[in-house]
């Protein structure tokens, strides 16, 4: 099963970095996120992914010439305005018509991914998020026996859940993607969510994304308390 990285956003929130690389290769403790995502995974026996780039994305292709030779990482350039769920329609010939993971290239979380994949699998989803209780500076989903019952992304609501990423995707989602401009977490999860086939797969332990030098900082500071690795 391959993994898909979305990796091809601005990152204007963390721009003394993101004015000369993109996001998903700012270093934590060193180490470009975007590697820790992968490494993390592989950790569960991934050895194919996709990192769908945009902005700066030669930087990105340049490093995975270099290093993680031992896996077999592409880096498909899917425009550099691009919407999350239109980079993820770039990639249809190449997923293959085949279940596949995603998740987004600026968080970390230790989600047990065989977990989530059961999860879905067990529920008949035609996707799953991974639901998880960050700061209430996020929006929310709710949920009821393991089904998203409402998604709306930054929207008041007082359940505690967001959408942490972390997906199981079946091929069915390529009939909510459009185009370059569709974003896959307004109208197509929404109205998978409707058809009551949205997953959500609740993580309890670390989840923590990077928007801001504040964030990049904190995700420093777990990792030397080794809450991630």
């Amino acid at each position: 099963m391959k993994v898909v990285i979305l990796a091809g956003g601005l990152g204007s929130r963390l721009s003394e970095y993101t004015k000369l690389i993109p996001k998903p290769m700012v270093r934590i403790l060193k180490v470009p996120i975007i590697v820790r995502i992968i490494k993390y995974y592989n950790k569960f026996g991934y050895k194919d992914f996709i990192i769908a780039a945009g902005y700066k994305s030669k930087i990105i292709k340049t490093y995975f010439k270099k290093n993680l030779k031992n896996l077999n990482i592409k880096v498909i350039d899917t425009g550099k305005k691009t919407m999350t769920g239109g980079r993820i329609k770039r990639l249809k010939k190449i997923l293959n018509k085949e279940r596949f993971l995603l998740t987004y290239g600026d968080g970390l979380s230790n989600v047990n991914i065989k977990g989530l994949l059961k999860f879905h699998l067990r529920n008949k989803n035609y996707v799953t998020l991974t639901a998880v209780r960050p700061p209430a500076r996020f929006g929310g989903i709710k949920i009821s026996r393991s089904k998203v019952k409402y998604f709306k992304e930054k929207s008041p609501l007082d359940e505690g859940w967001i959408n942490g990423g972390f997906f199981v995707m079946e091929p069915k989602i390529f009939k909510f993607l459009k185009n370059d401009l569709t974003v896959l977490e307004r109208s197509p999860l929404e109205n998978i969510c409707r058809l009551n086939k949205l997953g959500a797969y609740k993580h309890y332990k670390f989840w923590h994304c990077m928007d801001t030098i504040r964030d990049k900082e904190n995700l420093e500071d777990l990792i030397k308390k080794k809450l991630f690795l």
